[in-house]
Formats: C-alpha cells, structure tokens, sequence
C-alpha cells in the first residue's frame, strides 16, 4: 500500500494466520540454523480458504529470451526457445466456450471486447478453416463439463453479446484430441494443420520432448468434451493423409498446443504465440535464456529474477517464481521498508523477513509463500534498491532464533505507541511475540494539519490546512470561519489523500466553511476514520459475520481490550459480537476498507446525552426519539437536519448526528505484532543496530547464522 507526497508509503504485512508449530522444508544445518537455497512463491494459485488469485494465462518475456520447456522428477527438459523481448502466452488445455467464429475480425475483436468487459477470461486466436482465416473467441477456464455448459447458459443470456455474433451458437470445446505421428518438423506439422482446417476440422501443432532433446512436432486434431465426439472426429479424419493413423492423446500426456493469439495485439494481421497445456501433473518450466529478468504481464508488468514454473492447482493456473531465497528478500525489504531508512533498521527488516519466510516452509501446498501481505509483499526485480539489496548482503542468512527454532517474525507498518501481544490478536500465546512500548511517531513528523469543516450545504468534511486562509471572522459559537484558497479544493471524508478516501464536494476559491478542529494528517500513527452510518456498518459487520445481525445498529462499543489496549471484543447493541479473531476486527468494522488498526475508541455521533431537571439524565442514541433545541429566541423546535453542533464549557463542539453514526479515532497501522517498523526506524535513528532492535521487539530471541 502506497502513500505518495501527501500519500506515503506504508508497509504493511497482515499475516493472519499464526502458527504454534513451525513448518519446516529446510535443512539444518550443524548449527541448527536452517537454510534454504530457492524460494518458491507463488503469485497466481487457488487454494480453498486461503489464497485465491487467479489469472486465465500468463505472459512471459524476458529481454533475453526465454528457454521453454518442463519439469520432470528427472530434471528440467528444454523444448525450445524464444527470441529476446518476444511475448508468448501460456494457459491450461481445458473447457472453453466457444463464442464466435468469423472470417471478419472487427466483429470478432468487438465480440472479444464485451466479454472482458463482463470479466470473462476471453481469448481471440485465429487458424485456417477451409482456406479461410478464421477468428475465434472463446471463453473461460472451466475444469468439467458443468461448469463449461454452466457458462453456455449465461453467455447465452446476454442480449448484447446474442446481437454481436449474429445467430452463431455458443458450443463447448474440450481437452479430448487425437494425434498423428511424429512429423519432421514444425512446417510439415503446419501442412498437415490447414489439410486438416481444409475439410473444417480444428487442428493445432503439438510440441512434445524429443528423445535427442528439444521439441518434437505433431498435429492434434479436434477439441472433444466426450469419447463420442471424439470417435465422430476421427471419422471425418480418415480419408485425409495422417488421418488414418490418428490415435487418442493420453490422459497423462506431457504436451503443448500452439495457437495464434490476437488477444494482446487487437490486430488481424498480428499475433503472440499461445501454448495450451494439459490439466494434469505436468509443469511448464520457463527460464531466462540469459541473465535478464523475466516479465509477467498479469501482474502489474513486473520482473522477476530466476525461473517460472506453471501447472494446474485445483483445478487453476498455478503461476510460481522460484529464484535464489537471498534475492527473493532483495525485493521484499525494498517494499516492506523505505530504501531510504537507517541501513540498521532495513538489516532488522532483512532478518525478520528471511526468518518469516523460513518458518512457513511450504505454507502453500506448492510454494513456500505469496507475494502479497498474507505473506509478505514481493513485488520482483523492479523495486530493488542498492540499500535494501546491501541491508541483505550484509545480514547474509542470519536468523532469528527461540529455543533453537527460528521464529514467526511477523511485523507491521506501526505500533501506535506500543505492540500488540499475539494472544490478543490471533489467541495464540506465543513466547517471543509479547506487547512492548514502540516509539511509532516519526510516522506523523513533517505532515500538515487538516480542518474539519462545515460547508455552506451543510455537509461535513476534512480539508488541508494549506489549501484555506483564516479570515479573521468566527461564528456566534467562536468556530473560525476559513476561506479555500485555490480552485476545485476536494474536501474528503478522512483527512488523507488516497484514492480510496471518497470526495464529499469540491468547492471554488473564496468559499467560506467553518473550521470544527485541527488535527493532524491521518497517518501510520494516527488516524481518523468515519462517521460511517448505522446502514453502512450493518452492511460491512454482516458480510463478515455469523449469524447475521437483523436489527438496526444503535451501539457499538469496545467491551474488552488486551494488554495493550487493542480491542479483543465488541458489543453491538448491547450484545457481544461473535468474531473469528481479535485482528478481523479491523476488516469488521472497516466501512470502505479495514481500520488501519484495532487500537481504537469508538464515538457514537447520535449519541446525545441531556440533563433534565433535578439532575435526571435522559440519553439519545438514534432518532427513533424527537430532539427540541431552544433557539435564541428563546422559541424551540424539533431538531430536523441532519448535524447538530454542541458547545461545551470550553467552547470546543462537537458535531452530533440525527442518524446512528460512528467514528473511530486511532493509532497504528496493521495487526501491531512483533517488529513496528516505525518504531525499529525509530531505535536506528537513535543508534541502535539491528541485533539490539530485533531482540526489542521479539522477546528472548538469540541471532544466528548459518
């Protein structure tokens, strides 16, 4: 998560998944430290009820080139290799819709367009049919037959998509082919494709090993979803030459289909090559043919370092970037931790995130991590800074260790004055992982303040301090009245700049508002989030949980806090809420996105509490009860709009709302456990190093290496 002038940076690792007993997939050493050589991450997987990313290809470069191939328990074989800097794309040999076919390609690419839009996983490929060039868009990733005609059926629904193809009727392609045998070389395989495309058949080049290493070329015709119809396919085959001989490919085939992908280009006359593999245990094995970083363009266009491996998990493209382990952390220090801190606060950033990765072993069937925050964020080659890269170098497979066993070195962007302990976030009592006090507040240094404004229609919102002048003038209640100074001023929500922040209006140089408070930007630190109404935190809590509330939300209230402070239990109106763990209190109640944090109070802006004669007290929470306000007039009426603004005996006021409503006022950012990496910039800055910052922050650890 990134801030950016205003927007900072923030590192932010939210694991939320705590283990008692480490995994371990390494070796140790005579030293009892463990080492791991190569790292396997994976950066497209789908893993029931943990991790689910998914992408329909994936498309690899390398300025390079590439050499291509698969691995086998015997070793790596290369098939083949690509030219330096030149696209090609890769998917799974599986159930697919096929939406269209045309001799006419704009139709095509407007037909493939609406399917992205709708976010179908769409291709558009091209091949010879009966000595036309024909344009096919098809759809999806589907592992059975269900689920491809599950999707005829929606596809088939969609009005838009019946007018674009005209009366062409969706059918379901399958992963069922037959195969010549071994032809010479790829153009006899190509001759034999448009003999086959000649008489209407789907045929495509097929790439096996060669037994002399290398690939070796066949054709395989037809794309069945039954025996049937792959019986009915060989009979039309017959008569041609190799039709004769074709036979069944096998369920455990190793192979890959070569098409003509347009998708990329959006041009008929230009295409990237499209390899389909099988949906079995086969994996693709994709590598650098020199030293150059390899591209995936599904993730962000980024680059990585070392080799790519694609199979099928559960039924998915796995994608997995195995590269040396030390490499691998050059990248996650560089965005874990700004380049620019204390060389000894990125050396305790090297060592926590080496020991995490280690603990986790394969914490994802096929790979040891992924590369987001449930892990820890690993962005490749691209972010690499020399600090980060020398911060690593130079604390070169040191670890953390308790009782000889290298730690869970969990971490998070900030502690907001002080870390949290594990039983309080996840309820698990962990040794090493115990609440400290962390000085968090660098987090906030140079930041402009932000007002609290009220504007002319009424309408609350936050704005910088240097986009308003003071005029000099206040309201009968002593509020400052302020003038914006520049033309189209947003005023947000929270006082931040982030895309995520909505815009409440934009006002014009030389409007009035009228400043409520001052406060500082919401920052790592501190924060302000809200009011978010009763209907909204409705709607969050009951995506989240368990069962579902059903009344309106009068109250919320933090019923139970941990050791440091962090709230562990909620009351909503008046009962507990059942919640899976301390830490998803963040997500619960995140209105818009997560609390940065659970360290948090809670003010309920409908709440209103009056004082009646002979000091009896009367509260309102919501405005299931009429309010009266007596003006100075001295005349009272009920209170109809939507804020009211109360002064207290020091003239501060407070802005009460007519509806149930809630803002949560914080500090830190993250789950709050194990290294605060504001507060280890912190310690750097005052001279510490990195040993002493880590044994700070991770209660009676000893530092190894190997």
């Amino acid at each position: 998560m990134y801030y950016k002038g205003s927007i900072k940076r923030l590192t932010l690792t939210s694991i939320v998944l705590m283990m008692l007993v480490s995994i371990w997939s390494v070796q140790p050493s005579r030293a009892a430290v463990p080492v791991l050589d190569t790292i396997r991450v994976g950066l497209f997987m789908q893993i029931p009820g943990k991790y689910t990313s998914n992408t329909p290809a994936a498309t690899l470069h390398s300025p390079g080139g590439m050499s291509i191939g698969a691995r086998e328990p015997a070793g790596v074989q290369s098939w083949f290799t690509v030219p330096a800097s030149q696209q090609v794309r890769f998917a799974v040999d599986d159930y697919k819709v096929n939406v269209l076919e045309s001799s006419d390609f704009n139709v095509a690419l407007t037909v493939y367009r609406h399917i992205v839009a709708l976010k179908g996983s769409a291709y558009l490929t091209s091949s010879i049919k009966s000595g036309v060039l024909q344009f096919q868009v098809s759809e999806g990733a589907y592992m059975s037959v269900a689920e491809g005609n599950a999707a005829i059926s929606r596809w088939s629904t969609d009005t838009k998509l019946a007018a674009l193809v005209a009366g062409y009727k969706p059918t379901l392609r399958g992963p069922l082919h037959l195969e010549t045998p071994q032809l010479e070389n790829k153009a006899a395989a190509q001759a034999t494709v448009d003999a086959f495309g000649g008489v209407g058949l789907d045929a495509y080049i097929a790439l096996r090993a060669n037994a002399k290493g290398g690939a070796a070329y066949s054709v395989m015709v037809g794309s069945a979803i039954t025996e049937d119809e792959l019986a009915k396919i060989k009979t039309a085959a017959a008569s041609l030459p190799n039709g004769g001989a074709l036979k069944a490919v096998a369920k455990d085939s190793r192979h890959m289909l070569l098409r003509n992908d347009h998708s990329l280009s959006a041009k008929g006359n230009s295409s990237n090559d499209l390899y389909l593999f099988p949906a079995n245990d086969m994996k693709l094995w994709i590598s650098p043919a020199g030293t150059e970083t390899i591209g995936l363009l599904e993730r962000s266009k980024r680059t990585y370092r070392g080799n790519f491996e694609l199979s099928v998990l559960n039924g998915k493209l796995a994608v997995v970037n195995e590269l040396p382990f030390e490499q691998y952390l050059y990248s996650v220090v560089a965005i874990e931790m700004y380049p620019s801190w204390p060389i000894e606060a990125l050396k305790a950033q090297a060592v926590a995130a080496r020991s995490y990765a280690l603990n986790k072993g394969f914490g994802f069937q096929i790979a040891h991590v992924v590369d987001t925050t449930l892990s820890q964020a690993y962005y490749g080659s691209g972010v690499e800074k020399p600090t980060s890269t020398a911060a690593v170098d130079a604390t070169n497979g040191e670890v953390a260790l308790y009782n000889g066993k290298v730690i869970e070195a969990v971490f998070s962007s900030n502690g907001g004055g002080k870390t949290a302990d594990a039983v309080d976030v996840w309820r698990n009592e962990i040794p090493y992982l115990k609440s400290v006090t962390s000085t968090d507040d660098s987090a906030q240094a140079g930041l402009l303040n932000w007002y609290r404004i009220v504007l002319p229609n009424g309408l609350l919102g936050y704005i910088r301090e240097d986009l308003v002048k003071d005029t000099g003038n206040k309201t009968e209640a002593g509020s400052a009245i302020l003038e914006i100074t520049t033309d189209g001023t947003n005023i947000r929500r929270h006082p931040v700049i982030q895309d995520t922040v909505p815009v409440v209006a934009q006002l014009q140089k030389g409007s009035k508002v009228i400043a409520l408070e001052k406060i500082i930007e919401s920052n790592p630190m501190n924060w302000v989030r809200g009011p978010f109404t009763h209907n909204e935190l409705l709607t969050t809590i009951n995506a989240r949980v368990n069962p579902k509330l059903t009344a309106p939300i009068t109250s919320i209230e933090v019923s139970g806090r941990g050791i440091s402070g962090r709230a562990i239990e909620l009351k909503v109106n008046g009962q507990i809420l059942k919640i899976s763990s301390p830490d998803s209190i963040r997500s619960i109640l995140g209105h818009g996105g997560s609390l940065p944090s659970t360290l948090f109070n809670i003010e309920e802006t409908a709440k209103i509490v009056m004082q009646g004669a002979e000091e009896a007290k009367s509260t309102r929470v919501d405005n299931t009860r009429k309010l009266y306000v007596m003006g100075v007039s001295g005349k009272s009426a009920a209170w109809s709009d939507e804020h009211l603004y109360v002064l207290d005996g020091n003239k501060n006021v407070r802005v009460a709302t007519k509806e149930a409503a809630f803002q949560f006022k914080g500090t830190g950012y993250g789950h709050g456990v194990g290294l605060s990496q504001y507060g280890a910039l912190s310690l750097a800055q005052q001279g510490y190093d990195y040993q002493y910052i880590l044994k700070y922050y991770y209660n009676g650890i000893t530092i190894a290496k190997e």
